[in-house]
């Protein structure tokens, strides 16, 4: 695979929109969460969210918020990103999800991979990827030592738009020992996305579809060693190098940073919901008044409210503490912090799912949690995300116990 010349006329270009800033990205994507709302039916039914949408979002610049700006991309930082993120999600959980976990992948691939890799993964100036943890398929060595991938991959959230696929193949090492994992990026000539999504009980409209590689042609400079989320970056990485502190930061606080800023989202939107119902319903028993006025109502609003917004706050000082980590060095990016802002996740996701198990949803009414609401439609989808490995068995159980190992050095 040779490197496009257009690539440095495209860096020599730089962002579509030079003078953009962060709080213009978040503004945008703050605007479009009452269409979001209005077509939630109509992405699920799709499984995922329609190509105008995802124009929109081209054009706003959500897909390069976590491109280096070397490689036309805004450089924007996790903060925005996170902003950004929870905005859609709070409009359309399936649209947020698909965005972010389709989107987010652009920090690792800038961070992790070296500098002639990058130049030709990021040559659009875009970059949707989906990735997957758990590893599968298997990948052998081409007579000039590149890599032929042959698999199938499961849960491969935003792979409607993608120009790569970001997974782990299974691969013998050569002195006869198990198979162990390697990371690869995959571009979107070499691999079929699957028509096998929309049966789940939620996140209908996520496009978690499987991806099919049969033969597929990866360089070797495009695959790494390991699993993503055991990379060590205390020694430096490449992309620190290349484009400074924001792309030297850990790799598997960031991944579960997604999973309690897509909760955020998610209770937001819940909140809204119940917010409108608080305005628009009166209470089923005398005294007959809005539940507005209903000491009840006020309770448990306040109640979840509390729980979101502290969830929120937890949420966004991870990505400072995960930023001020990278930026005081590689070897400031230690496991133990990591886990401990895992930790911090795990509780911001819970603190959410709360607000929305315990308070809003069951007090919202039977009319409001019909097929189709919003709360219906919020509920569901939280109650998928909570069965996620990664939440259900990875931060609640897997993260804790290592963050007691690597506190008492017993790794």
């Amino acid at each position: 695979m040779g490197v496009d010349t257009t690539i440095f006329e495209h860096h020599l270009a730089g962002p579509p929109e030079p003078g953009l800033t962060p709080e213009d990205v978040v503004a945008r994507a703050e605007a479009m969460i009452p269409e979001l709302v209005e077509r939630q039916g109509e992405t699920e039914q799709r499984t995922y969210y329609g190509e105008d949408v995802h124009e929109r979002f081209s054009e706003a610049g959500f897909y390069r918020i976590l491109v280096p700006r070397r490689y036309g991309g805004y450089e924007f930082g996790i903060d925005t990103f996170v902003r950004v993120a929870i905005n859609l999600t709070r409009g359309c959980p399936s649209a947020g999800w698909m965005f972010c976990l389709g989107a987010s992948h652009a920090l690792a691939a800038a961070t992790i991979f070296d500098e002639l890799t990058q130049e030709e993964i990021f040559a659009s100036g875009e970059f949707i990827c989906p990735a997957t943890v758990v590893p599968g398929g298997t990948a052998e060595r081409t007579a000039d030592g590149d890599w032929l991938i042959n698999g199938t991959w499961g849960y491969c959230s935003g792979s409607p738009y993608a120009s790569h696929f970001m997974g782990h193949a299974m691969v013998s090492p050569e002195d006869g020992g198990p198979p162990e994992p390697m990371l690869f990026i995959a571009p979107r000539s070499q691999w079929t996305r699957l028509d096998d999504w929309g049966q789940a009980l939620g996140l209908k409209g996520s496009g978690s579809h499987s991806i099919r590689i049969v033969n597929g042609r990866v360089p070797d400079r495009y695959t790494i060693k390991g699993h993503m989320s055991q990379i060590d970056v205390t020694g430096g990485t490449p992309g620190r190098s290349l484009h400074g502190p924001e792309y030297g930061g850990g790799q598997l606080s960031f991944m579960v940073m997604e999973d309690a800023l897509l909760a955020v989202g998610m209770a937001k939107g819940a909140l809204d919901a119940y917010e409108d119902l608080m305005r628009t319903r009166t209470t089923p028993f005398p005294p007959i008044v809005t539940r507005s006025e209903d000491p009840d109502f006020q309770l448990t609003y306040g109640k979840a409210a509390g729980l979101i917004a502290t969830a929120e706050a937890a949420t966004m000082d991870v990505a400072r503490q995960w930023r001020e980590a990278s930026a005081h060095g590689a070897s400031a990016v230690t496991k133990e912090h990591e886990l401990g802002l895992a930790g911090i996740c795990s509780e911001a996701v819970a603190l959410c799912w709360r607000a929305v198990e315990s308070y809003l949803f069951p007090t919202a009414g039977s009319s409001a949690v019909r097929g189709g609401e919003r709360i219906e439609r919020v509920w569901r989808d939280m109650s998928m995300f909570v069965t996620h490995a990664g939440v259900s068995t990875y931060l609640a159980k897997i993260a804790k116990r290592d963050l007691a190992k690597a506190r008492f050095g017993l790794e």
